[in-house]
């Protein structure tokens, strides 16, 4: 199996979490549909070759060849999850503005122009995850492998040219000529262009991602690890400038507060990461190609979490919800509405009414859509695109009208 080792010194980039995907397309079977998937948990299967026996390593060994480091169930199990830890983060040089990998630890991430490495999170083919997107799209006439690819990477930095961000970012800086040669247009799927509110819950109490063997001290570790958590901070295209992204009785946390959260959460490489990244994608400008942006709404997504005294080492003790899919927030996704007044080529909008963020791609809905979409009838905003009937919308708490909060937080 072909593998491209990555080296010490990676450089850092763009989006985080939770099942953001790009696809990149030319709209026939006869030509190349890309995948460009993002999200937390990740969905490809980094390997590693460990040349190094030193603790925190329970398990320490070195190894004669890579071996699956994500997902391979063995590691969550209490013996082997600290040697997962210490695998898998990446360490920040402040001066350098890179990431590198843990002493003696090697990750190379296998597949490039290949599906097999995103159909799945694991070799057993028990946790499927773009396996149902990408047979969609083969019954529909494209070939794995060879009309339909995907472009795999290290999730645990932000990638600067990958994912749909930081694919935006990329096709930006290209020539006109060369999109119109190269880009039939793009699909965004849920994709967090004003970032989520629930990277600072990631960051500061951690969050579990339905990982059941982990706990979440452990996975915490890991989550403050990685430079996506920082680059998926809410910007203040999406949200104004004094909105309470955190609350606690001593300190209430804006956008013009981010410093002082990684101080509090002890993270202060933190507030590099985010400084590194934050320009990536100022004003968000538009990527001059036909633009199809889908997303779920319906769903009580937080915008306000509130802690006790406790904070930052207990959960919240209480959520302040608007609209969204579960995990990105109305206000984020939609902004891809602007660059219809911003560039000549077309921006289809498309929201999808039930369709929660970790199962956009497994959604029925979404497929159908996408299948519109390359068929040349793109549904546009307006058109009734809804699930039946979603009970799983209507968990979690109250959807709130517009974006008015259930209770006003305290002023610093």
């Amino acid at each position: 199996m072909p593998r491209s080792r990555q080296g010490v010194g990676s450089p850092m980039g763009s989006p985080w979490e939770l099942a953001l995907l790009m696809l990149s397309l030319l709209l026939q079977p006869t030509s190349q549909f890309w995948l460009f998937n993002v999200l937390f948990p990740p969905t490809t299967t980094p390997e590693a070759l460990l040349t190094n026996s030193t603790p925190p390593m329970v398990l320490g060994k070195v190894t004669p060849d890579y071996f699956t480091i994500w997902l391979n169930l063995n590691t969550f199990l209490p013996v082997g999850v600290d040697c997962w830890i210490d695998n898998t983060r990446v360490v920040y040089n402040r001066t350098s503005q890179k990431m590198s990998n843990a002493p003696g630890v090697h990750i190379c991430v296998p597949g490039f122009g290949k599906t097999y490495s995103v159909e799945y999170l694991d070799q057993s083919k028990l946790a499927g995850y773009l396996h149902t997107l990408v047979q969609n799209l083969v019954n529909n006439g494209y070939v794995r492998d060879q009309t339909v690819r995907a472009a795999p990477y290290d999730w645990r930095v932000g990638p600067r040219e990958s994912g749909v961000c930081g694919k935006t970012t990329h096709v930006g800086r290209e020539t006109q000529a060369w999109k119109d040669q190269y880009i039939g247009g793009f699909i965004s799927l849920g994709a967090p262009w004003g970032g989520s509110v629930k990277s600072l819950h990631v960051l500061a109490s951690s969050d579990d991602q339905g990982i059941p063997l982990m706990s979440n001290i452990k996975l915490h570790e890991e989550q403050r690890m990685t430079t996506t958590s920082p680059w998926m901070f809410p910007t203040s295209l999406a949200w104004h400038k004094t909105h309470v992204f955190i609350s606690t009785p001593s300190y209430n946390y804006t956008y013009q507060d981010y410093q002082h959260f990684f101080t509090d959460v002890n993270l202060e490489d933190g507030w590099y990461m985010w400084e590194d990244m934050k320009d990536l994608l100022k004003d968000l400008p538009p990527p001059g190609v036909d633009t199809y942006c889908l997303y779920g709404t319906g769903y009580p997504t937080v915008e306000t979490y509130v802690y006790d005294e406790r904070f930052p080492y207990e959960d919240p003790v209480d959520m302040i919800y608007g609209d969204g899919d579960d995990t990105v927030n109305t206000r984020s996704s939609e902004l891809c509405k602007r660059w219809r007044n911003q560039q000549k080529q077309k921006v289809h909008i498309q929201e999808l009414r039930g369709v929660d963020h970790l199962n956009m791609v497994f959604s029925n809905l979404t497929l159908s859509s996408i299948n519109e979409i390359l068929l040349g009838r793109p549904q546009e905003q307006g058109e009734p695109v809804q699930v039946r009937s979603s009970p799983e919308a209507r968990k979690g708490g109250k959807i709130l009208p517009g974006h008015k909060v259930l209770k006003e937080p305290k002023k610093n």
